[in-house]
């Protein structure tokens, strides 16, 4: 047996985007098709576009890649390709084993059936016999964590209540190869690392699963490769951290590119006129200023400000945030014994991080200036700088911080 499950090829697909021409489209093909006459692919007609455009890669039986890339990319187009929801365009899928797919929400589930009855549907699309789904069913049950909704219409269930079912059909079906797009957002913390400790049992076992996420976490917790995907096109792929890396530093980039176009679309708040936090930069250890840096790297946030009056006892706050809204920290310049009693002119504050110890990923920053107190803000910039952290040579846990642990016997 070959050990590769999955193999792309050159693959392309084009959709239209006027549904009158769609149509038109559609019909045409057909009739060629009945006809035997190869259909034209090679160039786009009107109001056509590539979703994806010469598409390869290959998966090795057991390996787990994410697909990342903004909206728009081709991610879900991918999946459902490799799924056999849409015939490609051009090139082809190599598919070695059964597959398994979470693509939507409510996907291949009956509305008014129940929930017992969707998994023998379910099932037996999978390929499963009806003896196979007995011998599983009370797994799939408990697994969904339902409860007496497991015979109620599929109709009234939450979201959360069909991906849970959806899922549990999918992973304890007889399936080589799962798909999975950004369904798991929908469950909650707990199903998400039930899903994970799941799919890990699954990948131990020999099966390959292919996610999709707009979290780099995610992604990273869970795959051994990365393909980023822009514009229809693979614009790298590779090592999971190293991909999320380039991925994340890229955003940052974009995102100061908007931030210079458009400095007023910034959450900026000012309360007095007569004062501004001007800038925020960020520095290395050699003085450089930079927007990355490595797990446990040193980091100054100088903080430039223009105060055409004396502050009295004046208050720099630093807050950081993740993506995902977690405040990591938060650090008052007023207790500290550097604190300047006024301020006045132009000037900066610095603070220094020794060990930057959180996880690889993108980060906001706000910057608040006040006076006297934390009630009386004069300046309050939300979450309106953003730096990326990526891996070093440690070897990271999957928690919010690595803490550099001294082990003994």
């Amino acid at each position: 047996m070959s050990d590769v499950a999955v193999k792309v090829e050159g693959l392309s697909k084009k959709f239209c985007m006027s549904l009158k021409k769609s149509m038109l489209y559609g019909t045409y093909d057909v009739a060629r098709d009945m006809m035997g006459v190869p259909k034209k692919n090679v160039q786009l007609r009107k109001s056509e576009f590539w979703a994806l455009q010469d598409i390869s890669f290959e998966l090795k039986r057991g390996e787990k890649a994410g697909f990342l890339g903004e909206n728009g990319s081709g991610k879900t187009t991918l999946l459902r390709l490799l799924n056999g929801i849409f015939p490609p365009d051009k090139g082809r899928i190599t598919i070695n084993g059964r597959i398994g797919a979470l693509i939507a929400v409510g996907a291949g589930f009956h509305p008014y059936m129940t929930g017992r009855e969707n998994i023998y549907l379910n099932g037996t699309i999978l390929g499963m016999s009806r003896k196979e789904i007995d011998k599983k069913l009370d797994e799939i049950v408990d697994f969904a964590e339902i409860g007496n909704f497991i015979d109620a219409p599929v109709a009234t269930y939450s979201s959360g209540m069909t991906v849970r079912l959806g899922f549990s059909i999918a992973i304890h079906g007889h399936v080589d190869i799962m798909l999975v797009d950004e369904i798991l957002a929908v469950g909650d913390l707990a199903f998400q690392l039930k899903c994970l400790r799941k799919l890990s049992e699954f990948r131990s076992q020999g099966g390959t699963f292919i996610i999709v996420s707009h979290s780099m976490q995610v992604i990273r917790n869970s795959c051994d490769k990365a393909i980023w995907l822009d514009k229809g096109r693979i614009l790298t792929s590779g090592d999971v951290y190293d991909v999320c890396d380039k991925y994340e530093s890229a955003q940052i980039m974009k995102n100061d590119s908007i931030i210079s176009a458009e400095k007023e679309s910034l959450n900026i708040i000012h309360n007095d006129d007569l004062v501004r936090i001007s800038k925020v930069k960020f520095y290395d250890l050699q003085g450089a200023e930079s927007k990355t840096f490595s797990i446990g790297d040193f980091i100054k946030v100088r903080i430039f400000y223009q105060a055409q009056r004396k502050i009295f006892n004046p208050i720099f706050t630093i807050s950081l945030q993740s993506r995902d809204g977690i405040v990591v920290f938060e650090c008052y310049s007023d207790q500290s014994e550097n604190n300047p009693p006024e301020i006045f002119g132009n000037g900066y504050i610095d603070m220094d991080i020794e060990t930057l110890n959180i996880k690889a990923g993108i980060y906001d920053f706000t910057i608040t200036l006040s006076e006297n107190n934390q009630f009386e803000k004069l300046e309050w910039h939300d979450k309106a700088y953003k730096i990326v952290v990526i891996k070093n040579h440690y070897h990271i846990n999957q928690g919010m911080i690595y803490p550099y642990p001294k082990w003994g016997y």
